[in-house]
């Protein structure tokens, strides 16, 4: 029934298998990778025609997280999958972003990549999987695709690489690096580190590519005894009438329009001009008819060819000229500008500016209630700090519809949060769990690195004691052919018509996170050494800035709820709480504070000012502390006696107060002195058998 092929890698001392012909065997391209006890199943397939008037090449690429793969069940009402998670979103990207480049230009057949994950053993992550996948089920296909790629993680302890670490093994690497390309480069970069000087990074680096060669090989040896005969496909060529017009009578004010300065009039000189254009061609080519039947495959295809040469001629001015649109310099950063505390009411903010970018950054300070839960296939858990990333449409000028985050805000919220995720610091020196929200209020390119800047300063701002600022600067890249040029703080227009995107982020010490994407099949180690050498140059100017604006944390702002740790003898967690809880209730109900006791004895308190904090403190301490000989306590009679009156000292912690201890005075009958209620201070003369005597006379 089944035609089943299978092929079998050493790949870090375990076995990775690939096969194919007995799973979705109706795909364009299918296979099933096994590497330990984690299995992928990734599917290719297209559309049977390509997308007319398509400027983008139509790839979609799904990461499905099955809870079953581990034993588990969904949560939520209906037990059953919904919309991705945060992970398999940045999953999908992770997979994504080395794959898109490896198309041909001009395919625009609408191509989907689905990576579902059908078992996960905990130990060997699906992430890369889902490249070496999704590049299997390509090659075999007969979609044109020119990889294959790979994509493995490099972990890094006591000066040694680790290749595919496990999740526990990453939580003690100074690295978590993702990397992915060809046999011939690298195209493909994510990594957050712990302070790594940029040398180790690059060594890191060309390790995952030693090793992803390897694994293309393998897909080779796959592709060519089991791959399909790809369609035929080529690239349609401009119309002539089209190309001849706007070669003669655009080139030259396209070029003066693109150096216009200002992202605004230069847009407007770009779309002014294209207007004009394209009026004078109707003009010429068809006076007469109609605008409602003009013929729109040849009016798009002139709007086609005057962004394609908008796009060679700025490449040809940084190539050549080594000059910007903008005017500056190739390893000039846009001006900056750092403002600090810009809003009154929230516990931090920062206003971080680097040209026509801007970021308006925000920080709150919460309790243990306000931790993120994640769930996910490994496991669930807290998270203490987290960072949002907003990019409303106002940011760019534009209209449109604001809604839940999608890929793009997903992506860049997690790459600016890991940035900052090393510097923060342990729940013992600071246990506020931490939210940073970047509003980009101004966008012209690297708003991720900008909310990185923001957020540093906003978090300074608000007193977190952070070990010291991170920057974030993005590279770019224009190459043809051997020649290349790499861009420092790429704008918007550069990063869309450039090669490259490289965020580097770090502090004076070393980087913290690392993102590359790129739109050819890879860039060689010699443009990775420069890029990052550029980008220590302009993060330690932006760093400086930043240090000038805000130098340490600053002290907890009024507003800010106090939080205070203490650890208590864990025999004493039941005393606290009381019976059904009633000793913490009546804590939290005077004072008003919240309250949280851990198993192991910790207990967090967070009031609302400084003054609720010390009463709350006061109480926890009347319920765990241990009577002592010949201390003094103010005391409250309970019960009457002939013989005395019994007394709580401390709360759940009773002694005689015995009738010759009462007075100086010789006293006949208890009830003539004291009654049920009575408050007034006794002195601890006695504990012999856990008996405790009290005296009011020797006080």
């Amino acid at each position: 029934m089944f035609d089943e092929k299978i092929m079998e890698f050493e790949l870090a001392g375990r076995t990775l298998k690939v096969s194919t012909g007995k799973i979705s065997r109706q795909s364009s391209g299918a296979v099933v990778i096994q590497y330990g006890d984690t299995v992928l199943l990734s599917t290719v397939n297209r559309s049977k025609e390509p997308r007319k008037g398509a400027d983008f090449f139509p790839l979609t690429v799904d990461y499905i997280e099955k809870f079953y793969s581990t034993g588990k069940f969904p949560g939520g009402f209906n037990k059953r999958e919904g919309r991705p998670s945060t992970n398999a979103t940045l999953i999908a990207r992770l997979i994504d972003r080395p794959i898109r480049p490896m198309f041909p230009e001009g395919f625009n057949y609408d191509v989907h990549i689905v990576n579902t994950v059908l078992s996960y053993d905990e130990k060997n992550t699906p992430d890369y999987l889902g490249i070496i996948g999704s590049s299997l089920a390509l090659m075999i296909s007969d979609i044109p695709f020119l990889g294959p790629v790979a994509g493995v993680t490099v972990g890094y302890k006591n000066g040694e690489f680790i290749l595919n670490p496990t999740p526990q093994e990453l939580e003690e690497s100074d690295l978590d690096l993702s990397v992915a390309g060809s046999k011939e480069a690298v195209n493909m970069v994510e990594a957050g580190a712990k302070e790594l000087d940029e040398e180790t990074m690059l060594k890191a680096i060309m390790f995952a590519h030693d090793n992803i060669k390897k694994i293309c090989e393998f897909q080779e040896e796959f592709a060519k005894a089991y791959g399909k005969e790809n369609i035929e496909f080529a690239k349609e060529e401009v119309l002539e009438i089209v190309k001849t017009f706007i070669d003669e009578k655009g080139t030259e004010k396209l070029r003066a329009a693109v150096l216009t300065l200002g992202k605004k009039a230069r847009e407007e000189a770009v779309d002014t001009l294209e207007e004009e254009l394209l009026a004078e061609f109707i003009n010429i080519n068809y006076p007469e008819i109609p605008e409602e039947e003009l013929p729109e495959d040849v009016i798009a295809e002139f709007k086609s060819y005057y962004h394609d040469l908008m796009k060679k001629l700025v490449r040809e001015v940084i190539l050549y000229n080594k000059f910007r649109v903008d005017g500056r310099k190739t390893t000039e950063i846009r001006p900056l500008d750092a403002q600090i505390s810009v809003l009154p009411i929230p516990h931090g903010s920062a206003l971080f500016t680097r040209g026509e970018t801007q970021s308006l950054a925000i920080t709150t300070l919460g309790t243990k209630d306000d931790e993120q839960l994640i769930d996910d296939l490994e496991k669930e858990y807290y998270k203490k700090f987290y960072l949002h990333y907003n990019f409303p449409p106002y940011s760019v000028g534009e209209v449109g519809r604001m809604g839940s985050p999608g890929r793009r805000e997903l992506g860049h919220g997690s790459l600016a949060e890991r940035a900052l995720r090393y510097v923060i610091p342990s729940e013992e020196d600071f246990p506020y769990t931490i939210r940073v929200v970047s509003e980009i209020t101004e966008s012209n390119g690297s708003s991720s690195q900008a909310s990185i800047c923001g957020g540093s300063l906003s978090l300074m701002d608000a007193g977190v004691p952070i070990k010291e600022h991170v920057a974030g600067i993005a590279m770019g890249l224009i190459k043809e052919g051997e020649e290349f040029t790499v861009l420092t703080d790429i704008m918007g227009l550069e990063d869309h018509l450039g090669d490259m995107d490289f965020k580097v982020a770090g502090t004076k010490s070393g980087i913290t996170a690392l993102q590359m994407d790129i739109k050819i099949t890879g860039i060689t180690e010699e443009i990775m050494r420069i890029a990052l050498s550029q980008a220590l140059e302009a993060r330690l100017q932006i760093l400086d800035l930043m240090n000038a604006t805000i130098p340490a944390p600053a002290e907890l702002k009024p507003n800010v709820p106090r939080i205070k740790q203490l650890t208590i003898p864990k025999d004493k967690i039941a005393a606290l709480i009381g019976p059904s809880g009633k000793n913490i209730k009546g804590i939290i109900e005077k004072t008003g504070a919240t309250i949280d006791i851990n198993d192991d004895g910790v207990v967090s308190v967070f009031s609302k000012d400084v003054n609720s904090l010390e009463e709350t403190l006061k109480l926890i301490d009347s319920f765990v502390r241990e009577v002592e000989y010949n201390e003094v306590y103010e005391g409250r009679v309970v019960s009457i006696m002939k013989f005395g009156a019994f007394m709580e000292i401390l709360p759940g912690k009773e002694g005689l107060l015995h009738i010759s201890e009462i007075s100086k005075d010789r006293v006949e009958n208890v009830e003539d002195v004291l009654q049920i209620g009575d408050v007034f201070k006794v002195r601890v003369i006695s504990m012999e058998g856990g008996k405790i005597s009290l005296s009011k006379k020797k006080v």
